[in-house]
């Protein structure tokens, strides 16, 4: 008895090993396969997909502003993301500000101007010594730098400006630094003019009416409606930035490009003849460390949004889809360049399947219609 009660019980023993050892690998097995990530996750190397919606802080500029009013538009474009949970837009200082806030971590989209980018990835100005790790996801629509004179102010180029009494926006504005360089490209300084004066749109327009400026500058998006009220109450004419003065003002400042407000376009002032100047683009930038689904499905959004036909603010329809991460003076983010590279590729392709049936298609019409 003592015999079969031992090997009963030593055979109860191996049956209860056998059970725990399956229980262990089974776990251990369950344990491997939950921390593989889901296929989608491992898709171009990385597990965005599984990652977690986000809320973007989007920088703008003043309330009355343009900056905020395209913020405001685009919130919902974006907001329909599925990797973007929230999108609060929020009014800002603008440029500078816009920038150093995405250093600190409290906006993570923006809107700025590319002379103020270019400052600060290359951490000049008032971003000496502390640059910005910034990237664009497209580019927008163009400041233009708009230069209007009275007609009778004998004032046709910007080197006609010396001796003149000038309006130069407000002092520290964007406006004035481009007042600034295009003088200075001309070979003009302040010390030249009879009267500087630091006024804003409306006051240069009020001024100008009155007869006390011969001129001044605005830095804006076509049209500027005070431009277009002054020409209500006064004769004036716009001042070509060209020749030898724009060819120095791009060469000393890259962030610059050349711009043609055409003729014979109604709402774009209705010239008669074109004027050649230089623009400032526009750019909705992130931080380097976005996440590149992200990045790449805000880019999505916002040209998917101006092919749309439901573009909200007049700037926005003038820009190209095909410009939007071309001559920038940031680098693309490489989510957003995901984007723009894969619509090459499809549009590279279509070409492609056109060609190749192209002319079959075209035989065929052309019998369609000689039969008609």
């Amino acid at each position: 008895m003592d015999y079969k009660s031992g090997l009963i019980a030593a055979s109860l023993a191996l049956l209860m090993l056998g059970g725990c050892s399956d229980d262990s690998d089974s776990q251990k097995a369950d344990s491997a396969a939950s921390a593989q990530p889901d296929s989608a996750e491992t898709q171009d190397g990385n597990s965005e997909a599984a990652a977690e919606p986000v809320q973007l802080v989007f920088g703008t500029g003043g309330t009355s502003g343009a900056y905020y009013a395209l913020g405001g538009a685009l919130k919902s474009v974006l907001e329909a993301s599925p990797v973007i949970s929230n999108v609060q837009v929020v009014s800002t200082g603008a440029s500078v500000q816009n920038i150093q806030n995405i250093q600190d971590g409290l906006n993570q989209l923006a809107i700025v101007m590319s002379d103020v980018a270019y400052d600060a990835v290359n951490g000049k100005n008032q971003f000496e010594n502390n640059p910005a790790d910034i990237t664009a996801i497209a580019g927008l629509y163009p400041n233009v730098v708009q230069v209007v004179a009275l007609d009778n102010s004998g004032i046709n180029s910007i080197a006609d400006m010396a001796g003149k009494r000038i309006g130069v926006g407000q002092v520290g504005s964007g406006v004035e630094a481009s007042a600034k360089i295009a003088l200075s490209a001309a070979g003009i300084d302040y010390d030249d003019l009879a009267r500087v004066s630091h006024t804003g749109y409306a006051d240069s327009v009020t001024e100008m009416s009155n007869g006390n400026l011969d001129a001044a500058f605005f830095t804006s998006g076509v049209p500027n409606s005070n431009i277009t009220g002054l020409m209500q109450s006064r004769d004036i004419k716009f001042v070509n930035i060209d020749g030898d003065t724009a060819k120095k003002l791009m060469a000393d400042y890259p962030y610059y490009q050349s711009y043609t407000i055409p003729a014979g376009a109604a709402e774009r002032y209705d010239l008669s003849e074109p004027v050649n100047t230089v623009s400032i683009r526009n750019l909705l930038i992130a931080p380097a460390s976005m996440r590149d689904d992200v990045a790449e499905d805000l880019a999505r959004r916002f040209d998917e949004y101006l092919g749309s036909g439901q573009v909200a603010v007049g700037a926005l329809k003038e820009v190209g889809s095909d410009t939007l991460d071309k001559d920038l003076v940031l680098p693309v983010h490489p989510g957003a360049k995901r984007y723009y590279d894969s619509r090459q590729e499809s549009a590279q392709g279509s070409d492609a399947g056109f060609d190749a049936g192209g002319s079959d298609a075209a035989d065929n019409n052309a019998n369609s219609n000689d039969a008609t």
